[in-house]
């Protein structure tokens, strides 16, 4: 185990913006590997990986390793799940990661569901952890990191390590969907949505206000299309689910945007045109 980043050998489940940053941030320490869903999505992630590690100090896409086999991964001692935000794909890949890693570490990036159920769900309660980072990687200084009760001795301590050897500041948060950020986060952006209705202003008008008037670096409706107008509904219903208050449930708005295709910077267009 190495004392810069508790573990020998990472790895990362997943080609999306959060997996591939935190792939390009653990290149830093050493090899890591990345697990792909097909030949498309791992040639994609090597054409990316370059640009990506150029962000972070010590980054190098050389020590970067795309698999589309999970077997690939057996030596590994720690696998960061990195895909959609859905339950059923999240607890289908981490049962195939118990079997093809018998002896690593298993942690999550979800940001709305629950680690306690979702580790049932897969056979893996003293195994898995949430690492909830945040995008762009390379830049957030945060790691939400929930660490249930269930977990083997040892595995705590070594994900403190890991955060801290990605130069991330880890907060132990309790394992409630949203955790912190998003339970605070979400009902603002949501309410943006609704006053941006209620008093027909144009998106760039909202986003004005609270850039100028509360010095945000981004308004809410743009941050809204940076997240994913997809995911942003994906945790709204998460967090309406657990707590059943109005300010959760996503703006219909944002259901009609989704099911339009409209889903922000990653589809082109959203509250704004990309």
């Amino acid at each position: 185990m190495t004392p810069e980043g508790g573990y020998l050998s990472p790895a990362v489940a997943g080609t999306g913006v959060i997996a591939l940053g935190l792939a390009s941030c653990a290149s830093a320490l050493g090899e890591v590997r990345v697990l792909a869903r097909s030949d498309a999505s791992a040639w994609r992630a090597d054409e990316g990986m370059e640009e990506l590690c150029g962000k972070v100090d010590g980054a190098d896409a050389g020590n970067v390793r795309i698999t589309t086999d999970p077997a690939d991964l057996a030596g590994c001692d720690l696998v960061v799940e990195a895909i959609v935000e859905d339950p059923g794909p999240k607890a289908e890949l981490l049962s195939a990661l118990r079997e093809a890693c018998p002896d690593a570490d298993l942690a999550t990036t979800t940001s709305s569901l629950r680690i306690g159920e979702l580790a049932a769900s897969a056979g893996v309660s003293e195994r898995l952890y949430g690492l909830h980072v945040f995008n762009p990687v390379a830049r957030m200084e945060l790691v939400e990191l929930c660490l249930p009760d269930e977990l083997a001795d040892g595995v705590a301590e070594r994900a403190r390590r890991f955060c801290e050897g990605l130069g991330k500041r880890p907060v132990e948060v309790p394992d409630e969907p949203g955790f912190v950020v998003n339970r605070l986060l979400f009902p603002y952006l949501f309410d943006a949505v609704r006053l941006l209705e209620r008093m027909e202003l144009e998106p760039d008008e909202v986003d004005a206000c609270m850039a100028l008037g509360a010095n945000q670096p981004m308004g809410p409706l743009k941050l809204l299309d940076f997240v994913g107008i997809d995911v942003a509904v994906a945790i709204g219903e998460s967090l309406h689910a657990d707590s059943g208050e109005a300010r959760h449930a996503p703006p219909e708005r944002l259901r009609s945007m989704e099911a339009a295709g409209e889903l922000g910077r990653k589809s082109g267009s959203g509250f704004y045109d990309y």
